[in-house]
């Protein structure tokens, strides 16, 4: 004891070779946030920092009561049940456990030997929190874990569903109706009030979703694309509300993250939301409600903070009167409603989307291409059943196979677009005309409407209406009867 005194009474620092004092030890001590004590080789309590007192109230023993005594003998009184002291003494080695105390408190303890260059026991030092304060810290580090998680499951997701950054978010409002929508938007995206989007498929509800988003103060937070009709109905509930370890047979066996999970603090898209099962729209609704979940196998509810978005092409009212959707969550969801009209409806868009996919095109493959002026009408007529993606792929298929530096489309006999594969003579010398003005405008004038004839395949309506000339007038030029 002796050996262990004149260590704590002095302590030589190894730089400066100055010794320090036991009043400054205690003073180094007093300086942690945890009680600390110190032991002798055989158990005596040498000293304790001042933030000891903390822990001895739950002990039921003052601070000074226990310097000079034998941790056996608050054992033996039963003022705890065991001690991590001792156990470091019997073993060496650092020990760390919970003491159950008189007063019917748990305090988490910390036993560090303390040896000389031989090995051997000089002193213990222990260091002790409230069980309440650890518990607290271990659910905070959970929560930390879980958000690391979540936003490590969101970052996978994206990488597996979309890109923010693709070709699909091209945003193009040329036409009245398109602005006044994006305009809409803006004052929408402030709030975070439920939208729905309709319109049908092609005429761009995910790119608005996303505008949405990013103008939203939920930016910074992730934007969660789903296809509720590409989700197998019997994994609805584990994808949406995720699942804890072990909760059924041949669940990831660390269990998962529910998409409801992963949107938190941000934007879940449900897109084709007339596609959601029966069972899945009463769930979600709720969720909608209370903002609570519950992953399955799991007795503890989470509450989440996300901005939902739906869109369909479906008339969900008329799947409400066939009892196919649920009419209180159609009304749940129909707090916004957004209409995109397609395509053939916002003809200033047109063209400028054609450009934006061609612009697009020429960067990626380091070429010149141009639309010929005469495809530009043909777009304009076009009725574009399957809207912006058809547009897109077209354009782009007419990029890959077009021989030279103009895009040229045309009419197929069925009256849908049919890029023009294969053509001869795209870039056609001109006729060596003669005669006067009058005798070489006419002949210039039959030579293209022969064109639009051919482009059109023959087919006089739609020719007329390229050239802007009633049908009657085009059989009069041609001597058609």
């Amino acid at each position: 004891m002796d050996k262990t005194k004149s260590y704590l009474n002095v302590l030589v620092m190894p730089q400066s070779g100055k010794e320090l004092s036991a009043e400054c030890l205690k003073q180094i001590m007093n300086c942690s946030y945890d009680p600390i004590f110190v032991a002798d080789k055989y158990g005596n309590c040498l000293m304790n920092s001042d933030s000891f007192s903390m822990a001895t109230r739950a002990l039921g023993i003052n601070p000074p009561e226990m310097v000079g005594k034998n941790i056996r003998e608050f054992i033996e009184a039963g003022i705890y049940d065991w001690s991590p002291t001792l156990r470091a003494i019997e073993t060496g080695t650092t020990v760390t456990g919970l003491i159950r105390t008189i007063n019917g408190s748990e305090i988490m303890a910390t036993s560090s030997p303390v040896k000389d260059k031989d090995g051997q026991i000089i002193m213990i030092v222990t260091n002790i929190r409230d069980k309440d304060i650890v518990d607290k810290y271990i659910e905070e580090l959970k929560r930390e874990k879980t958000e690391i998680e979540r936003y490590k499951t969101a970052a996978e997701y994206y990488g597996k569903v979309d890109n923010l950054d693709n070709n699909n978010s091209v945003i193009i409002s040329e036409s009245p109706q398109m602005k006044k929508i994006f305009k809409f938007a803006d004052m929408v995206a402030k709030t975070d009030s439920t939208v729905s989007l309709y319109g049908e498929s092609g005429t761009g509800k995910d790119v608005l979703a996303r505008y949405i988003h990013h103008n939203s103060h939920r930016a910074q937070g992730p934007f969660i694309p789903v296809n509720c009709a590409a989700i197998p109905q019997k994994l609805f509930e584990s994808e949406f509300f995720g699942y804890v370890r072990g909760a059924f047979t041949g669940a990831n066996p660390q269990g998962k993250i529910g998409l409801f999970e992963i949107a938190n603090k941000g934007t879940l898209f449900l897109d084709e939301i007339g596609e959601l099962p029966l069972e899945m729209q009463s769930k979600l609704l709720r969720v909608l409600e209370t903002g609570e979940i519950q992953r399955i196998g799991s007795t503890k509810i989470e509450q989440i903070d996300v901005r939902f978005i739906v869109a369909t092409n479906k008339d969900l009212k008329h799947k409400v009167d066939q009892e196919q959707f649920r009419s209180d969550l159609f009304y749940r969801l129909n707090v916004i409603p957004l209409t995109l009209p397609p395509l053939r409806e916002r003809k200033e868009d047109i063209v400028a989307l054609a450009q934006k996919f061609l612009e697009e095109l020429n960067i990626k493959y380091g070429l010149h291409k141009i639309i010929h002026p005469h495809t530009t009408r043909i777009l304009l007529n076009y009725s574009w059943p399957g809207n912006i993606r058809e547009l897109r792929n077209t354009i782009e298929r007419e990029f890959i196979t077009s021989t030279d530096d103009y895009l040229k489309i045309k009419f197929d006999t069925a009256g849908t677009i049919n890029t023009n594969l294969g053509s001869k003579n795209r870039q056609k010398k001109a006729s060596a005309y003669m005669g006067t003005l009058k005798s070489v405008l006419k002949e210039v004038e039959a030579e293209y409407i022969n064109q639009i004839l051919d482009e059109c395949n023959g087919r006089v309506c739609m020719a007329s209406r390229l050239l802007g000339i009633h049908r009657t007038v085009l059989y009069r030029k041609t001597k058609y009867k």
